[in-house]
């Protein structure tokens, strides 16, 4: 089966998410494959709204099957709760590359571009509105950009239809651990609560256009009461607070 297509040009080839992990469990020809370590996709609700795409597993994700469970992936649900995203219910984590590379170095340019159109149809399956590209491979999969995370953090892109922003992956914030105004723990806070606030704007609009519908009075009177997700939150992360 090859796998080398652009999904969002050609015709569907998966009709759910189970069926395209069931094929992607099943790869003995992918470039990681020889490694002898295990597929691993995702975590999280296929059908939250927001959707994470980290770099690749580590021992930890290869050893459990899930992305994001070690050290990183600790801190990263410890930013998520902060502002109230459940990363069990709120959101979908994946990974740009599927399997471990040899000592956890970074994937190659060629083994990103062999994963991609899987990626992409997880993207297309799972349609999510938002999308946070954590760390530098995975803007390298999505967006095909040359500027370094650093330079594109925080800011919003347009892609096919979704708002899509890369941040800081969270073993940076690990290996930087000051919280200074202006250290990368301050700025991932600061990118996160945009985040949170688009997510609402989404919410938000959503339950106007369901009050214009019959039936939905009830919920059109609790936003315009301020009970919907524009509530003011008091956060358990700030700059000053963070996971280690």
């Amino acid at each position: 089966m090859s796998a080398q297509l652009d999904i969002f040009e050609k015709p569907l080839r998966f009709e759910s998410l189970p069926e395209v992990v069931g094929a992607m469990e099943q790869w003995t020809d992918d470039p990681l494959a020889v490694e002898g370590t295990r597929v691993v996709v995702y975590r999280g609700d296929p059908k939250a709204s927001v959707m994470l795409i980290g770099e690749a597993p580590g021992a930890e994700e290869d050893r459990r099957g899930q992305p994001f469970v070690g050290r990183s992936g600790q801190l990263l649900d410890q930013i998520l709760r902060a502002v109230d995203l459940d990363p069990e219910r709120d959101v979908f984590v994946t990974n740009a590359v599927f399997r471990r590379p040899p000592e956890n170095r970074k994937p190659t340019v060629e083994e990103i571009s062999w994963y991609r159109p899987w990626l992409l149809e997880i993207v297309r399956l799972v349609d999510p509105k938002v999308i946070l590209l954590v760390g530098g491979v995975a803007v390298q999969a999505v967006l095909d950009e040359k500027r370094g995370i650093t330079k594109i953090r925080g800011q919003w892109f347009d892609w096919h239809g979704r708002k899509v922003m890369p941040i800081f992956h969270p073993a940076y914030l690990l290996r930087n651990p000051s919280r200074t105004p202006g250290s990368p723990k301050a700025l991932t806070w600061r990118d996160v609560q945009e985040v949170r606030r688009v997510v609402d704007t989404m919410d938000v609009d959503a339950e106007q256009g369901e009050a214009s519908e019959p039936g939905t009075v009830a919920a059109a009177g609790r936003a315009e009461a301020g009970e919907g997700p524009e509530r003011e939150r008091e956060s358990t992360m700030d700059p000053k607070e963070g996971g280690s």
